[in-house]
């Protein structure tokens, strides 16, 4: 799949999209990754300590292999946005966003490119581009998504004007965060949680955008986001699975070789 029919089905919902968060640089990841036929990879750089380097290679390998990479910049900085897409990111995922006016800005730094200064300002006032020009900068910018999270109640509050910005390919919940901002921190059953996803989802699709949500609930759990409308789901992501996986390993040769069980982390993340 490459970029384009990534944002293609995000739009249209004719399926969901699948992915997982990608934490390890390791070169021998990607072969990994590609076995297990993902839609795209999440690759995070606002909670995970990845260089810019490391971070352009992850993103032109797993594009060679055609698995688009979704980057989470650590910023609202349209420059951090211009940055991953110069190293290769399919998409840009746009942190804790609020306002309406920052998503202005990232799709003058996504979808406006290589536009910048005063150009780029007064052609997201709507001047017309000369044709040449705009021709160019349709097809300079026809591989570029760009996701926003959706993670606060002040966020929820001002979803229609977000996602009335023409350039927007979807919106993404961040659970751990809208769960604090709701008052119920990590309560992911609470009716309050749910009511709020039901209501981002719904409205993303309604409008025509691409819904999503970043979860390491278990799959019969996550099937209830799909009934609220998410049509992209981030399952999990590879720390969570290698913890899970060696967890699991090691209780059962302990329960062969006779010997006390203690509990261990459940390998959760919050990112």
């Amino acid at each position: 799949m490459n970029a384009n029919e990534l944002r293609s089905l995000l739009h249209d919902g004719k399926r969901v999209v699948l992915g997982t968060c990608i934490v390890s640089p390791s070169p021998k990841w990607p072969l990994a990754i590609q076995n297990s036929k993902l839609d795209f990879v999440f690759i995070d750089t606002e909670h995970i300590a990845l260089n810019r380097e490391t971070v352009s290679w992850m993103c032109r390998t797993y594009s060679a292999m055609g698995i688009p990479p979704l980057v989470r910049i650590p910023t609202q900085d349209p420059d951090d946005a211009t940055l991953v897409l110069d190293d290769g990111a399919a998409g840009v995922i746009v942190p804790y966003v609020e306002q309406p006016e920052v998503v202005r800005s990232m799709v003058g730094a996504t979808k406006l490119r290589p536009l910048k200064g005063a150009r780029v300002r007064d052609a997201l006032k709507g001047e017309m581009l000369e044709p040449e020009l705009q021709g160019y900068i349709e097809s300079h910018n026809a591989n570029h998504i760009l996701l926003t999270n959706i993670e606060s109640v002040p966020a929820m509050e001002n979803l229609d004007q977000i996602l009335a910005e023409k350039g927007l390919d979807c919106v993404l919940i961040g659970p751990h965060d809208l769960s604090t901002s709701l008052g119920v921190p990590e309560q992911y059953d609470h009716p309050r949680f749910l009511e709020a996803c039901a209501f981002i989802l719904g409205k993303a699709r309604a409008a025509g955008i691409g819904a999503g949500i970043h979860h390491w609930l278990s799959p019969e759990k996550q099937m209830q986001f799909i009934e609220m409308g998410a049509n992209l789901l981030i399952h999990k992501a590879d720390a969570i699975f290698l913890t899970e996986g060696l967890q699991d390993q090691l209780r059962e040769i302990r329960d062969l070789l006779g010997q006390n069980q203690e509990s261990g982390s459940s390998g959760g993340v919050t990112i």
